[in-house]
């Protein structure tokens, strides 16, 4: 099962992510791969790990073709170097970043690689959950699976659910099938929020002050432990509601 998170900027889309997986591994649906798809790469820290630099996908470019090995084709050794980026943990799921779309080097071969690769990988873990940058557009050029669900993360107000319908719209356009698309209302304090057409509202996660979505590497240099200690996951009120949204959506 793949599983997208998205939304605009700062509304928690890395913090609900970290916290879906977390879950899924409580509830015995691993292992599971964590595909951070947001350039700023923060996915790893909401997960309580340290990845090496330079295993991001966007570290290979078109010339990764020109170092293959004698014996080995440029599209195998660009598999192999694909398959280097991902970060195997011991805690039931694995990292895969995907860095910045931007920079010098031509990214064509890699993206067309990059979604038959991520086709091949995803078949071995039973649940894949993906941290998306704000817009939809990077997953046509990044993935050609089916995505199960879709969950577009908002705040309780009217810029974020703007956002939230602009998302749909670009997800509708998209080369690639969304089984089901839904609502997910964060840092919610009982306010009035709106419906959107065709998309269903599947839950509440109620604001905490100790959840942050805003991670600064320089101002947050704190050490690398657990998962609790970044995003409060451990908070019974936030863990239910968590739960309740995966039982709602079918994924539990």
């Amino acid at each position: 099962m793949i599983i997208a998170v998205s939304g605009k900027g700062g509304v928690g889309k890395s913090t609900i992510s970290s916290l879906i997986i977390k879950q899924l591994v409580e509830s015995k649906k691993f292992p599971v791969l964590a595909v951070d798809a947001d350039p700023n790469s923060n996915l790893g820290y909401y997960l309580g790990i340290d990845c090496p630099a330079g295993i991001a996908v966007s570290d290979l470019r078109e010339d990764e073709f020109k170092k293959n090995p004698a014996g080995i084709s440029k599209v195998d050794w660009l598999n192999i170097k694909m398959q280097e980026c991902i970060f195997e943990t011991a805690k039931d799921f694995d990292l895969l970043v995907m860095g910045r779309p931007e920079g010098p080097g031509c990214y064509c071969a890699v993206n067309n690689l990059l979604r038959d690769f991520l086709k091949k990988i995803s078949r071995q873990y039973p649940f894949v959950v993906i941290d998306n940058e704000a817009g939809m557009e990077h997953l046509s050029r990044r993935t050609n699976n089916e995505i199960d669900v879709l969950f577009i993360v908002v705040e309780p107000t009217n810029i974020s659910f703007l956002a939230a319908e602009n998302i749909k719209k670009t997800a509708q356009q998209l080369p690639i099938k969304i089984k089901k698309k839904y609502i997910v209302v964060n840092k919610y304090q009982n306010e009035k929020v709106k419906n959107i057409e065709g998309l269903d509202m599947i839950g509440y996660i109620r604001y905490n002050k100790n959840v942050s979505d805003n991670f600064d590497p320089v101002r947050d240099t704190v050490s690398r432990c657990d998962i609790s200690n970044r995003v409060d996951a451990d908070n019974s009120e936030i863990k239910n509601d968590i739960q309740k949204i995966l039982l709602k959506s079918g994924i539990l």
